[in-house]
């Protein structure tokens, strides 16, 4: 009897803590987002405007606001507008290390056709005989290879368990990983699952 009711336990479990636990992560960040319009001027807050809260309200302004960015930033005139600001915040020391650095990872992320984490790589680490998923965020630079032994060299970023965020940049010659058959989100969920989540 225990065994059953222990087992309909766990079932109902498995299927209420993914949903409880998405209901939370989201409405964490349309909190934060929301917050985000106490920038605002009293006056011009949505809240004040209407007399009444929206929730999720901030999501909604700040994805148009990206968007009508987007579209200024592709034409002409705001082409000329973001290089002018990418020349002035280049002037200052430490806002240009940040600034010009995140943009980069960007762009190289999200550039149609790039490189960047499109492939999946097994690679023996931390020691032989060891491996760990790995993704391959490019090619080493010329420099790097006359400085090692004269091999192609490639960039690697291997991420930690659970969270992907963070991890470690290898540098290792490409004869020695094996690349993979598995898209990057499938091996995202392999990462951030422990294992437990195994690939199609």
């Amino acid at each position: 009897m225990m065994s059953y009711i222990r087992r309909y336990f766990i079932s109902g479990l498995l299927v209420w803590l993914p949903i409880w636990v998405t209901i939370l992560v989201i409405k964490f960040l349309i909190d934060i987002l929301d917050n985000i319009l106490l920038l605002l001027p009293q006056r011009y807050r949505p809240d004040y405007l209407l007399g009444f809260h929206i929730p999720g309200i901030g999501l909604v302004i700040i994805l148009i606001v990206i968007l009508l960015t987007g579209m200024f930033a592709a034409n002409f005139l705001g082409k000329k507008f973001v290089e002018l600001w990418d020349s002035v915040v280049g002037r200052i020391p430490l806002v240009r290390t940040i600034h010009m650095g995140v943009k980069q990872i960007l762009q190289t992320l999200f550039t149609p056709g790039g490189k960047s984490f499109r492939k999946v790589l097994l690679v023996e680490y931390p020691r032989a005989g060891m491996w760990t998923i790995a993704f391959q965020t490019g090619d080493s630079s010329p420099m790097m290879e006359k400085s090692s032994t004269g091999e192609t060299m490639v960039n690697l970023y291997v991420p930690t368990t659970p969270n992907p965020t963070s991890g470690f940049l290898l540098v290792v010659p490409k004869k020695d990983v094996i690349e993979l058959d598995m898209s990057v989100e499938q091996a995202l969920k392999f990462v951030i699952s422990l294992g437990v989540v195994q690939p199609i």
